[in-house]
């Protein structure tokens, strides 16, 4: 049997009413229950929470049903890559002690099935993003982590959920029509060399084609319930409980 990968970003767990999110966890469950059939790997490619920042001894309260099928499939032998997205990068020990996934802070280059790919969640990439860049650099510094540590977990978490709903307003207000930084950045490692350079953040699945590879954006999962599969040199992009989204692609 041909190892097969999934691929999913966006799904910001925590954004809306608590039934919603309910309802949004158990459909994000039932995909990973189909995936467990045949998966070799999952990529989850950030923000997999609206927002997520872990003290020492304390961490967001909720999805313990989301945790627990991400056990089941780390113990059945799948293996998790898990790379911090702009809402939830603040990570500390709690999923490489409880489940053995070290969080990716950056991107992940892959050769898989001979094809060489290029991860990242797509933060950053943006026309215009510089201020958000040297942020970034701020927030995910050990000693900004560690002044911040001293809020007392209530109002720190309080405080990061706002500053995450400014971060997603921001993302969704930019104009990526005619100048899209990810789509450009996604280029230009193609030209570098890469087969396939797989993005989220932008919310909007699609796979373009670019000389001799493919710039792919996963989409999301308050809209569009979208994921990637490569398997037998074959990418595709779909929405669960869906027909395919976007044709097959082969190369």
């Amino acid at each position: 049997m041909s190892d097969t990968y999934y691929f999913f970003s966006d799904v910001h767990l925590g954004l809306e009413s608590d039934e919603r999110e309910r309802l949004k966890e158990k459909k994000l469950i039932d995909f990973l229950d189909e995936a467990s059939k045949d998966a070799s790997e999952i990529f989850i490619v950030g923000d997999l929470f609206d927002c997520w920042i872990e003290y020492k001894q304390v961490g967001p309260k909720g999805f313990y049903k989301l945790l627990t099928k991400i056990s089941m499939l780390v113990e059945s032998g799948i293996k998790i890559n898990y790379i911090a997205g702009n809402h939830d990068f603040w990570k500390g020990n709690y999923f490489r002690n409880e489940f053995g996934i070290e969080i990716c802070h950056e991107h992940i280059e892959r050769v898989i099935e001979g094809k060489k790919f290029f991860i990242h969640h797509g933060d950053g990439f943006a026309y215009n993003d510089s201020g958000y860049r040297v942020l970034k650099k701020i927030l995910r510094s050990k000693l900004s982590q560690k002044i911040y540590s001293f809020i007392h977990p209530d109002i720190g978490i309080w405080l990061a959920k706002g500053t995450s709903e400014t971060s997603r307003v921001h993302t969704d207000e930019k104009d990526y029509s005619v100048k899209d930084g990810l789509r450009d950045s996604a280029f230009a490692k193609i030209d570098e060399g890469f087969d396939y350079v797989v993005m989220g953040h932008r919310h909007l699945p699609q796979i373009v084609k670019h000389n001799n590879g493919y710039y792919v954006n996963l989409g999301d999962w308050i809209k569009h319930s979208s994921f990637g599969i490569f398997r037998d040199g074959i990418f595709e992009l779909n929405e669960f409980n869906k027909k395919v989204k976007t044709p097959a692609i082969k190369i």
